[in-house]
């Protein structure tokens, strides 16, 4: 029997998400920040080393950075260089106004400060007795002596203490609680809950735990809480001012999809640092907001999951295996039985797992003798990849919750209240009295983990490549009888295509010649089509490739690139534009592939990097029109010598160029263009500026110069030509 692997993709949803955005938006590295106190950096800016007078001098010495510090102090204000430049990071300044004091707690004659008690248990004082009603009472008789004296001192030589009144004043009951009765000067309190000082760590009944100064210190703790000093006749104190929230960590969002559960929002899945905070599918969206502030919430697309997963199938069937399935919306099952072809089991997993991270997948696999084992031990074995041997499939699924089996959650809950949390223990319940009390269903999932009983598989089809096919009666070799097969040929294919919905974007002619070789000619179409009568002509233009030799027994078309092509409406109130994809077509047909394109703006202002090439019938985005762009934009920039130039902002007055020598009489500049400092660290103090010029002739030119004229780390003051304006 072959065995059975089981992938598994915890975080699938929210991968999707976040590498389509990757897509859209690529990663710029963030700039290197400023080193202060000496820290360790390797892009220290300014000074890159590629333009220290000393390259070999070290980039971490504190003595370097405090040198490149005092030579910036040095400049005018306008010359400095910017905050930008440098790789610093703009951050928020202090509060310029001094914060006031809160109204409670502020030291006065009506409220002094809160000063710490000493212990009162003086040597000569009879010993305390834990078990000794007394032993609060002697605690408290120096503050009670002081209360009838009227004095808020100590006695001489101790230092300062808290009276007994001022005591009971700041630390007054808890609402409709017991209270001290001051009067009598005793312990005595209402019959009710307990008081402030018992929660302290006072035992009205005798006894104490804490020596005095020990208690102080705890009351002194429950007073800065002050919710539980507001008493019944007293209103509770104006909070203080809450502290500033900490910064936020740096790094993207935790994000989580959402789903409609009837009339409430809850998670659908969470990605790795939300399930670290406690957030887990299922969870009502209303307390996850609550739990993580600035939660990433995004809309779930189970539809898209499960369409990855079915791609993610065919593609497995084309490469690793002759079955595979989706199982859930999370994995797959996939059969093993070429895993040899491959190194082993061991390799086989790899190299699948390789794959997905390679395309920022997380996932775990594992190899077990049944579907149900396997589908378990992939979501419950907590290893990347586990292999199960043959035979062992009950040993390795007895610890497993019962969750692994995919039970339905009524017969999960009866079995949770029996006791029953563990598959091992479930296998060992005798099958009757298990189907009675909890379905069929249940007794079904374990003895298919156990493979007691088979569990079928149904594997995805990889759809089929559109193809069309003729032999003949004897071997053609003219180029009419070859083009007369071709368009029959292209009539079935348009018909094939027009069932499936698709439209044709590559099609591959395949001539089989009467020794046996194949003769292959291709064409592509910029927009899907089945159109036979434009597919026709393409093909006629393509049969001169084609070496019939001694003559040509069978052809094929076949399209091995096809896009979906549905049904839309024509006509209207206005004229539809040209439609110019058969005239791309012809023209890619006899130039040839990469030779038709049209160009599209970047944003960069960097010159080479403005602009890319795009599909000949894409929309392209507008290239900057506020600086002129010469016609023909050379691949390198190529030095130029003999240059004449007077710094730092003046344009060359000859210069040479491929051997020739060319004298200026007019010209337009400096253009100022900076590095990409978020690309390269090399191109944190770069500066180009570029010049518009005319020779004597005539000719036009555009050229720069690598530095800004007076500081060196800009650039090696070299002049190169860019580009050529029409003349």
């Amino acid at each position: 029997m072959a065995r059975v692997a089981s992938l598994y993709l915890p975080f699938l949803a929210t991968e999707r998400i976040v590498r389509a955005e990757r897509r859209q938006r690529p990663e710029i590295a963030p700039a290197p920040a400023l080193a202060a106190d000496g820290d360790a950096v390797t892009g220290w800016r300014p000074g890159a080393r590629w333009a220290r007078t000393d390259p070999a001098a070290p980039l971490t010495r504190q003595e370097d950075v405090a040198r490149v510090e005092a030579e910036i102090a040095a400049l005018p204000l306008h010359q400095r260089p910017q905050m930008r430049e440098l790789g610093r990071r703009s951050e928020a300044a202090p509060m310029p106004f001094r914060a006031m004091p809160p109204d409670e707690g502020v030291p006065s004659r009506a409220n002094p400060p809160f000063v710490e008690p000493r212990p009162r248990h003086r040597p000569s004082d009879p010993p305390l007795q834990p078990d000794s009603g007394a032993a609060l009472r002697h605690a408290f008789a120096d503050t009670t002596k002081l209360r009838r004296s009227g004095s808020n001192s100590c006695d001489a030589g101790e230092a300062k203490g808290l009276p007994l009144r001022q005591m009971v004043r700041e630390f007054p009951t808890m609402p409709e609680r017991g209270r001290w009765d001051r009067d009598a000067g005793s312990t005595r309190r209402t019959p009710s809950s307990k008081s402030t000082l018992e929660l302290c760590g006072y035992d009205l009944e005798g006894a104490f735990w804490q020596s005095p100064h020990a208690i102080a210190g705890e009351v002194r703790h429950r007073w800065d809480d002050p919710a539980r000093f507001a008493g019944p006749d007293r209103p509770p104190p104006r909070p203080a001012a809450a502290p500033a929230p900490s910064p936020a960590p740096a790094g993207p969002a935790p994000l989580v999809t959402r789903i409609r559960d009837g009339a409430r929002l809850t998670i659908a899945a969470a990605c790795p640092a939300a399930q670290a905070l406690g957030l887990a599918a299922g969870q009502p969206l209303a307390s996850a907001r609550a739990l993580v502030p600035g939660l990433d919430v995004r809309d779930a697309d189970p539809a898209g999951d499960m369409a990855f997963l079915h791609r993610l199938a065919v593609h497995a069937v084309r490469h690793w295996t002759p079955l595979a399935a989706v199982s859930d919306p999370t994995g797959l099952w996939i059969e093993a039985s070429a895993a040899h072809l491959m190194g082993g089991e061991a390799a086989f997993a790899t190299r699948i797992l390789r794959t997905l991270r390679r395309h920022g997948h997380d996932a775990r696999i594992a190899i077990a003798d049944t579907p149900g084992a396997a589908h378990a031990l992939a979501r419950h074995g907590g290893a990347a990849i586990t292999l199960c041997p043959p035979g062992a499939q009950a040993e390795a699924l007895a610890p497993l919750p019962i969750t692994a089996l995919r039970l339905d959650e009524a017969a999960e809950a009866r079995l949770r209240r029996l006791g029953v949390t563990q598959v091992g223990a479930l296998a060992a319940i005798p099958s009757a009295p298990l189907v009675r009390r909890f379905g069929r269903l249940t007794a079904d999932r374990i003895a298919q983990a156990l493979g007691a009983r088979g569990e079928p598989i149904e594997g995805v089809l990889p759809p089929e490549t559109p193809l069309a096919s003729c032999r003949f009666l004897e071997p053609i070799l003219t180029a009419e009888a070859i083009a007369t097969a071709l368009a029959k040929l292209a009539g079935e294919l348009c018909d094939l295509l027009t069932a499936r919905g698709l439209g044709a974007r590559r099609i591959a002619m395949l001539c089989r010649r009467v020794d046996g070789r194949d003769e292959v000619a291709t064409i592509g179409t910029a927009r899907g089509t089945r159109d036979p009568a434009h597919l026709r002509r393409l093909m006629e233009a393509r049969i001169e490739t084609i070496d019939p030799g001694f003559g040509i027994e069978a052809m094929r078309l076949v399209a091995p690139r096809c896009d979906r092509l549905d049904p839309y409406a024509i006509g209207g109130l206005e004229p539809a534009p040209p439609d110019l994809a058969a005239l791309v077509d012809m023209l890619v047909t006899r130039l040839g592939p990469g030779r038709l394109y049209r160009a599209t703006g970047r944003e960069s202002d960097v010159p080479e990097r403005g602009a890319r090439r795009a599909g000949p019938l894409a929309r392209p985005a507008p290239l900057p029109a506020s600086w002129p762009r010469p016609l023909l934009l050379l691949t390198r920039p190529e030095p130029l010598t003999q240059v004449i130039a007077e710094l730092p902002d003046q344009p060359p007055v000859r210069f040479g160029w491929r051997g020739q020598l060319h004298r200026v009489v007019h010209a337009d500049g400096p253009e100022r263009i900076h590095g990409e400092w978020w690309r390269s660290t090399a191109e944190a103090d770069a500066v180009r500026d570029y010049f518009a010029v005319e020779d004597e002739v005539g000719r036009r030119f555009w050229l720069f110069r690598r530095g800004d004229g007076t500081d060196l780390r800009t650039g090696d003051m070299s002049w190169h030509l860019h580009g050529l304006f029409g003349q």
